[in-house]
C-alpha cells in the first residue's frame, strides 16, 4: 500500500463511520447504551466472520489467548472509543462532545512527539490548529456547561481522543518503531487486528448491564446490524491496516473527516439542514485536511519521496 492510497481508505474509514448518526434517527425504539451494546455485539460478530475467514478460526482464538501487553492496550482503547462517546452523551451535549473529540490529532501529534521522539513539519501543527477552529465554529455556539452533568460528560468524551492517541501511537510504534523492516511491520499488523474484535466484546460486556431492558425491534436490529458491520467492524479494520503506511498524527487528523461527513449524512438522510456556521467550520476543516495532505505530497530536494508528516 502506497501513502496516496492509504489516505483514499482512511477517507473512506471516515465516510463508513460517519454514518451513525443518521442512522440513529432511523431506529424505533433502541435508545442510549441499547445501540452500543447492539452496535458491539454485532461488531464482534463481523469481525469473528471476517477475522476467521482470513487467519481462520483457530489461529484467531490463538491470537486472543496469547495476547501481549500491546495487543490488550489496543484493544482498550477500542473498547473506550466504542463505548465513552456514548456515555458523554448522555451526560451532555453533542456539541461539548465534539468538540472535546476533536483535541484528538494535538493529543495524538503530542503522544508521537513525546513517548516516539517524533518531529512534526509546521504545516502538520497548522492543519491540526485550523481543523481544530473549524470544529469548535461548527458547534460553538452550541456549547454549554451549566451543570455538573456537563463536566463529568466533557471528562467521559475525553476518553475517546485520550485513547485515540494512545491506540494510534502505538500502531506507529509497532509498525514504524526502529529496528523495523518491512515483513515485521506486516507480522506486527496481522497480529493486532483482533484488538479490535477484543475492544467490542469489552464494551458489550461493559454496556449491557446499562441497556437492560433491551427493546430493539426487528426493524433496530437490521439497522444496528448495519452499524456493527459497516460502520464499527470493517472501517476499524481497514484503519489498521491504513496504520501500516499513515503516521499517527495523519490518521489521527484525517479522522476528523467524519464530522464533516456525519454533517452531510444528516443534511441528506434525516432533513437536519446545517446552519452557515456548520457549513463554514466545516468548510475550514476540509481546508486544513486538503491542504496538510498537497503539501505532503509535493516533491522536495531536500526530502525523501517517503516522507509525508
Amino acid at each position: 500500500m502506497k501513502h496516496r492510497q492509504g489516505v483514499w481508505l482512511m477517507v473512506l474509514c471516515t465516510l463508513m463511520w460517519s454514518i451513525a448518526g443518521v442512522v440513529t434517527r432511523w431506529l424505533h425504539s433502541a435508545r442510549g447504551f441499547e445501540i452500543t451494546f447492539w452496535r458491539a455485539v454485532f461488531c464482534a460478530l463481523t469481525l469473528v466472520v471476517l477475522l476467521g475467514w482470513l487467519r481462520g478460526p483457530a489461529a484467531l482464538w490463538r491470537t486472543l489467548r496469547n495476547g501481549d501487553r500491546a495487543f490488550w492496550i489496543s484493544a482498550l482503547c477500542w473498547a473506550t472509543m466504542f463505548t465513552a462517546f456514548m456515555l458523554a452523551l448522555s451526560l451532555t451535549t453533542v456539541a461539548n462532545v465534539l468538540i472535546t473529540m476533536s483535541l484528538g490529532p494535538l493529543l495524538t501529534a503530542l503522544g508521537a512527539r513525546l513517548f516516539l521522539g517524533h518531529r512534526l513539519p509546521l504545516r502538520t501543527w497548522g492543519a491540526i490548529v485550523v481543523a481544530g477552529i473549524g470544529i469548535a465554529w461548527m458547534y460553538g455556539h452550541e456549547v454549554g456547561f451549566a451543570g455538573g452533568s456537563h463536566w463529568l460528560g466533557v471528562l467521559v468524551a475525553l476518553g475517546v481522543p485520550i485513547a485515540a492517541a494512545t491506540n494510534w501511537t502505538l500502531m506507529q510504534h509497532l509498525h514504524h518503531g526502529p529496528g523495523l523492516d518491512d515483513g515485521d511491520s506486516e507480522d506486527e499488523a496481522g497480529d493486532m487486528l483482533p484488538a479490535v474484535l477484543a475492544g467490542s466484546l469489552l464494551s458489550a460486556a461493559v454496556t449491557l448491564p446499562l441497556a437492560l431492558p433491551l427493546a430493539a425491534t426487528p426493524h433496530d436490529l437490521g439497522w444496528l446490524a448495519l452499524l456493527g458491520s459497516v460502520q464499527l467492524a470493517i472501517p476499524c479494520l481497514i484503519a489498521m491496516a491504513v496504520s501500516r503506511v499513515l503516521k499517527a498524527p495523519e490518521i489521527s487528523l484525517l479522522a476528523l473527516l467524519e464530522v464533516v461527513f456525519g454533517v452531510l449524512w444528516a443534511w441528506l438522510g434525516a432533513g437536519e439542514e446545517p446552519s452557515a456556521a456548520v457549513l463554514g467550520g466545516g468548510g475550514l476543516v476540509l481546508a486544513a485536511l486538503v491542504g496538510n495532505e498537497w503539501l505532503a505530497m509535493r516533491p522536495r530536494p531536500d526530502q525523501s519521496s517517503a516522507s509525508y508528516i
